[in-house]
């Protein structure tokens, strides 16, 4: 992400700096991922787990983001996908979901009529019939061909 510094004004710069610094403290103050992988790893040990089964292949995963942790994304991506028959069902559901809904309006009352063959009607809705142009072209205005 480039930052144009000359369009911005000295208000904007002074923003600018004091947003850096705090993202600056809150880096600093995060623990190194290897500690913090170090423990989970112990923790899952002593409970009789290892990571893959924990968080799938995470484990050997470098964390890519400075702002997500790996071990906080590999528990995400674990909860979502916990056995084969919850995923088939999260996956329906999201399908019914996803899938687009057909909707189903109403009949729309005929508003115009075509003076040469009146079985012939139009709602106004859409794209004009060839005959409703027609007639424009003749110098018949919309209101005469409306139904009354």
């Amino acid at each position: 992400m480039a930052i144009d510094l000359k369009g911005l004004s000295s208000k904007e710069l002074k923003s600018l700096a004091t947003q850096i610094k705090k993202q600056q403290t809150a880096l600093t103050k995060r623990k190194p991922i290897a500690g913090v992988r170090k423990k989970l790893v112990a923790l899952a040990n002593a409970a009789g787990y290892n990571i893959a089964e924990l968080f799938g292949s995470a484990k050997s995963a470098p964390a890519k983001k400075a702002g997500k942790p790996a071990a906080k994304k590999a528990a995400r991506k674990a909860a979502k996908t916990t056995t084969k028959k919850a995923a088939k069902k999260t996956a329906k559901k999201t399908a019914k979901k996803t899938a687009k809904k057909v909707r189903t309006g109403a009949k729309v009352a005929p508003k115009y009529r075509n003076p040469a063959d009146p079985k012939i009607t139009w709602t106004g809705r859409g794209r004009q019939p060839l005959w409703f142009a027609d007639q424009l072209k003749k110098g018949k205005k919309a209101e005469e061909l409306l139904i009354k």
